[in-house]
């Protein structure tokens, strides 16, 4: 039997009639770069799908056009930006501005790769004290970085695919060596580590859950960054930091089957995910307690 029969994915629960958009808290999304502008817009699109209150997504000045085209339900943020159109170093300050506003900061989708952004990404991970999701170019930037890794200055969600958790770990692992390395460097770094594939699972160090729902279908590029907002949404909400992962893992896994069954695998796409949300939302709470 696995964890996730073991022990019930949390509820939303109904919304109080007297609700309001801060209710249900701020998600700031900081990504992007000129190529990579798909990507922070998925996070934000599925962050709003995924009821957060607020959504603001602070990318370089270079690409806000384009990010805003988007989605006109979440807010744009520029950020200053290099000559290649990535974030320099100079994003910090205002980054750390905008992260005191949030309730939970995302982290990563559509960075690019850079020495200043593995400078920037390391120092926002150990300065924000807010809930930080990281994903993608953000797990890169701090691979590396083992001196940071474990001095994050809040709570984490890393959400790795099997090729950034390997970076992270310095080698590659078999099936059977999986859990087990997953929970060591969640404990290590003190984090709930969401390890992507077949079967995701999802770790804080001590405990383990095994994801049921998902379809090769979903083995297409943007995702992960859907993944990523559904998390910090649901972590916003109130969630603990382990549940909110463990029910966006099995939501978004939930949505991409309910598309699966009417598009098929090979034409899904990752935005389709989002027109599936609310469905997935409805067959998980009718089968909670």
């Amino acid at each position: 039997m696995s964890d996730s029969e073991q022990t019930p994915l949390p509820p939303l629960g109904p919304r109080p009639a007297d609700a309001h958009k801060g209710t249900f808290g701020t998600v700031l999304v900081v990504g992007g770069s000129r190529g990579m502008t798909g990507a922070p817009a998925l996070v934000g699109m599925a962050a709003l799908r995924g009821g957060a209150g607020l959504v603001r997504v602070a990318v370089p000045d270079a690409c806000l056009d384009t990010v805003a085209g988007y989605e006109p339900c979440y807010t744009t943020v520029p950020l200053p930006g290099d000559p290649d159109g990535r974030l320099g170093a100079a994003a910090a300050e205002a980054i750390l501005e905008q992260a005191a506003a949030a309730s939970v900061v995302a982290l990563g989708p559509g960075l690019g790769r850079s020495e200043q952004l593995c400078r920037l990404v390391g120092r926002l991970y150990c300065e924000v004290s807010q809930p930080m999701v990281v994903d993608a170019d953000g797990l890169n930037a701090l691979a590396g970085q083992e001196r940071v890794q474990t001095r994050g200055g809040g709570p984490r969600i890393l959400t790795p695919h099997p090729g950034e958790f390997a970076r992270w770990i310095g080698r590659k692992t078999t099936a059977e060596q999986r859990t087990a390395a997953a929970m060591e460097l969640a404990a290590q770094c003190g984090a709930v580590l969401v390890l992507k594939g077949h079967h995701t699972l999802v770790t804080d160090g001590k405990r383990h859950d095994l994801n049921p729902t998902g379809n090769p279908g979903m083995a297409t590029g943007g995702t992960g960054d859907v993944l990523t907002g559904l998390i910090a949404a649901l972590w916003c909400q109130g969630l603990a930091a382990y549940d909110a992962a463990r029910l966006g893992v099995y939501l978004h896994g939930l949505a991409g089957d309910l598309a699966a069954d009417e598009l098929g695998h090979v034409s899904l796409i990752a935005r389709d995910l989002l027109d599936y949300f609310a469905d997935a939302f409805e067959v998980h709470e009718i089968g909670a307690p």
